[in-house]
């Protein structure tokens, strides 16, 4: 799912991603160009270390937690400025995002939790 995502900040959906970046973050436009890339090459290595890395796989579930937490601003940004962004044309799908993202947060840490084995060991 986060390479997924990645990779559509980079490309198809990458315009519209720029909308939810709150101004605070980013002085010019191109500025906020700058933060979609960076946000979708962040979700491309946490998605592909969390595969790739068995081992580092609490550290990368809490390093995704942090960046589902540190994106949670551009979700409130486009909630209250009421503009469209991917697949968040409505303000009840707006709003229902915001919702959403604890939900990813403990996603995140709960897939990546030590197995029950390794913690009698």
């Amino acid at each position: 799912m986060l390479v997924f995502a990645g990779l559509s900040h980079l490309f198809w959906a990458r315009k519209g991603f720029r909308i939810a970046v709150p101004d605070w973050v980013a002085i010019e436009p191109a500025d906020k160009d700058a933060v979609v890339i960076a946000s979708g090459a962040a979700e491309i290595l946490l998605g592909t270390a969390a595969v790739a890395l068995p081992r580092e796989r609490r550290r990368v579930g809490l390093a995704i937690a942090a960046f589902f937490v540190a994106v949670f601003p551009g979700n409130v940004h486009h909630w209250r400025t009421g503009r469209s962004v991917p697949l968040m044309r409505t303000d009840r799908a707006r709003f229902a995002r915001l919702f959403l993202q604890p939900v990813l947060v403990v996603l995140a840490l709960w897939s990546t939790a030590p197995d029950r084995a390794a913690r009698r060991s």
